[in-house]
């Protein structure tokens, strides 16, 4: 039996209430919970669905699905056994473990959504073999009478992905539960339940505060460089704290964590210098001081790592462990400097804010967490990105759609149009020399340097801006520092160029500027420090910008607009479409998306609408879009990409009509003909397999309707006898 704090108890009531109230009522809801990291929401949820089957007053029956990111379900599965293992109230399961084809009552079916995004939703939803597909086993559980109540770990990573947003439309559940330390709010949110950080602190589950760089004001920096700084500070303050645990009587081994960061274009592995730096130390994992917990290294010293006395010392990481990683001895988290505008999230702090024994200690500094980085600031930031929250959703209307199955492709765009060529160089050097680079810039700019934040302070994670801090410290950078801000600055100026198969083109263009003009030899560290110096860089920027306009123009346009073409063999109208804030929300009861979002249509589009809607022969109407391969599109008759018509209709004699409305000069324009001709052959070809579609290109003239279906287009204002009356 576990002991519950009293805000536990609390929240766990009271959200208890507000779940029942969803239940209760004629239309499902959602209910969000919102508990800072550390409080033990996975406990919380656990014993909230043991209240929720046990002694029930009225007939209800339930059925859960549980789902996480990354690997975080197996983690809740391995928690939700051990909390039910005494009165097995609930039962968890995987999917291949369902029995008969359903979840059974009281049963909780764990599901890993970072694997299900990668594929189609509708594969895994209705095309598995043998009918063993999470559809059926949804219709099966509905089919015995049970609520399925949806449990989403995280939420903020993935509910409002539209991917995921589909994926909860096929469950379609009584009550989604979402479970966050920093939910993504929504409109339509029917509870939500939050535990404060207060009263969190107040029963001593974890930290009061984190302290960043302490006493860093005080340094005598020297010849070392940043990270040897970091490094060296954080393992000083682990061995105070560990001796501090021995005073008190604990056997607690302090953890002292270090994130790598994400390795991306040709930026040098930091995972080396780091293993170099503490092996100086002592500290390998031959000596039983040292675990790894990368993608594609783990050492065997992470078994038990979480014990609170363990031998590791130090944990080397990168950000994929931090999401559900518990660790309560965790103490030290040491981050280094990955690019400008790198930002703490609640998540980041979280992996150190447990406290160990759920106790404070008579010793103040055992009830903190520590921070160690050679970032120049700390900006404390939401785990989601606030653009994402403007956003409306309009989905599939069940009550309307029938399936219409039909072929759709979709282009690729070419390699050689995203990335930089040989051709660069020559057109960089073209450049340099016309605006005269090199008189501009100074050889011997002012030293580079690192300013690094010192003796920082984080009370209140929920406070989200730059943290505060007495002051900074200047550490001069080393050679391998150099080269690594020098190829952070060469994949930034790459865009929109993908840096990945770019970078190299970029940076021999500007070494063969040195060697021509400097006469310095390929990779002389003396050119990186010119091209970072402050007063030289907007230079360089100015010249590289003018290459890269000059580069698509006399490289990238002239190529063909060939590309690979992807075939989705029975397209449907998009379960969920995502839209921005550029669209407005329009009241359409004929349209199978729902609501109906716009932006600015054109006057054919929104009298076609109209016409539409007054028809007593359409079912529903989809206002198609463009260049995604969930929208529709057919080949064009002169092979020059894809063709998007802007609706299609499902008439209620079962026929599909696929439309798209024209101005009459828009009508005329040489582009009209290869996609009409590109549609028409698509119509004769699906209808030869035993499809019903009809359409075209269709005009307004005077009132009236037209559309053109014939092989070959025609328009002429004056001679219209080709183009037929449509009749909606």
């Amino acid at each position: 039996m576990i002991d519950l704090r009293n805000y536990q108890k609390r929240a766990i009531d009271s959200l208890k209430v507000k779940i029942e109230n969803v239940i209760r009522g004629p239309e499902a809801g959602i209910v969000v919970f919102q508990a800072p990291t550390g409080s033990g929401k996975t406990l919380m949820v656990s014993q909230l669905l043991k209240d929720l089957v046990s002694n029930r007053e009225d007939d209800k029956k339930f059925s859960f699905i549980w789902i996480s990111v990354r690997m975080l379900h197996e983690q809740s599965k391995e928690k939700l056994e051990k909390y039910y293992q005494d009165e097995q109230t609930v039962e968890c399961s995987y999917f291949n473990e369902l029995r008969d084809k359903k979840i059974h009552q009281n049963e909780i079916l764990f599901i890993n959504w970072h694997s299900i995004n990668k594929k189609d939703i509708n594969i895994f939803v209705r095309e598995n073999e043998q009918d063993n597909n999470l559809n059926n086993v949804v219709q099966n559980t509905k089919d015995e009478g049970r609520e399925i109540i949806l449990i989403i770990d995280e939420s903020h990573h993935t509910a409002s992905s539209e991917k995921s947003r589909e994926l909860i439309l096929a469950i379609s559940p009584k009550v989604t539960l979402e479970v966050s330390a920093t939910p993504n709010l929504k409109e339509n949110l029917s509870e939500i339940e939050k535990v404060f950080l207060s009263d969190v602190k107040s029963e001593e589950m974890i930290k009061s505060e984190i302290a960043v760089n302490p006493e860093f004001l005080s340094l005598k920096v020297g010849p070392k460089s940043s990270d040897e700084i970091v490094i060296e500070q954080a393992i000083k303050k682990r061995n105070e704290l560990k001796k501090l645990y021995e005073k008190n009587g604990s056997d607690i081994n302090p953890l002292l964590l270090i994130q790598l960061p994400d390795q991306r274009g040709n930026l040098i592995n930091k995972k080396d210098d780091v293993i170099k730096i503490l092996k100086s130390k002592g500290i390998t994992e031959e000596s039983g001081k040292m675990a790894i917990w990368l993608s594609e290294e783990k050492t065997d010293t992470l078994v038990n790592v979480e014990k609170n006395d363990n031998d590791v010392e130090v944990l080397v990481f990168k950000q994929a462990i931090a999401l559900g990683w518990d660790c309560p001895r965790a103490s030290i988290l040491v981050i280094f400097r990955e690019s400008t505008n790198f930002v703490f999230t609640i998540q980041t702090i979280g992996r150190i804010m447990r406290m160990p024994e759920l106790k404070y200690y008579n010793e103040p500094e055992l009830n903190k967490g520590f921070i160690f980085t050679n970032l120049p600031n700390i900006d404390i930031t939401e785990e989601y990105a606030k653009d994402y929250i403007t956003i409306f959703e309009a989905v599939r209307d069940a009550s309307l759609f029938n399936e219409v199955k039909i072929p759709s492709i979709y282009f690729k765009r070419q390699r050689e149009r995203t990335r930089l060529s040989g051709e660069f160089a020559k057109i960089f050097l073209e450049v340099t020399n016309e605006i005269n680079l090199k008189d501009k810039i100074n050889p011997t700019p002012q030293r580079i340097v690192n300013p690094i934040i010192a003796e920082g302070r984080i009370t209140n994670v929920d406070q989200f801006g730059e943290i505060e801090h007495k002051g900074s410290i200047e550490v001069q950078l080393n050679s391998a520092e150099l080269q690594q801000r020098f190829d952070k600055f060469i994949t930034a100026v790459c865009y929109p160029f993908a840096p990945v198969d770019s970078s190299d083109r970029m940076k021999t263009a500007i070494y063969q500027f040195f060697t021509e003009k400097f006469q310095l030899k390929k990779f002389d560290s003396q050119t990186q420090r010119i091209v970072l110096g402050k007063e030289n860089t907007p230079h360089f920027l100015a010249a590289i910008n003018i290459a890269k306009e000059r580069y698509k123009r006399k490289v990238i346009e002239p190529l063909s607009e060939a590309r690979e073409k992807i075939i989705t063999a029975n397209w449907d109208v998009p379960i969920l479409i995502s839209y921005n804030a550029k669209y407005a929300k329009g009241d359409r009861t004929k349209s199978i998306m729902k609501p109906f979002y716009t932006r600015k249509q054109s006057e054919p589009e929104k009298d076609f609408v109209e016409a539409l809607q007054e028809s007593p022969n359409v079912k529903w109407w989809f206002k198609n879009g463009e260049s995604e391969i969930k929208y529709f599109a057919v080949p064009r008759s002169d092979a020059k990409g894809a063709f998007y018509p802007d609706f299609i209709v499902q008439f209620l004699n079962g026929s599909i009509g696929i439309f798209d409305p024209k101005a009459g000069r828009t009508a005329e324009t040489s582009d009209a003909a290869p996609r009409s001709e590109g549609l028409q052959r698509f119509i004769r070809e699906q209808n030869a397999k035993g499809k019903r579609i009809w359409g075209g290109i269709v005009i307004n003239i005077n009132g009236t309707w037209r559309y053109n279906d014939e092989d070959v287009y025609f328009y002429d204002a004056n001679n219209l006898s080709s183009w037929k009356l449509l009749t909606l």
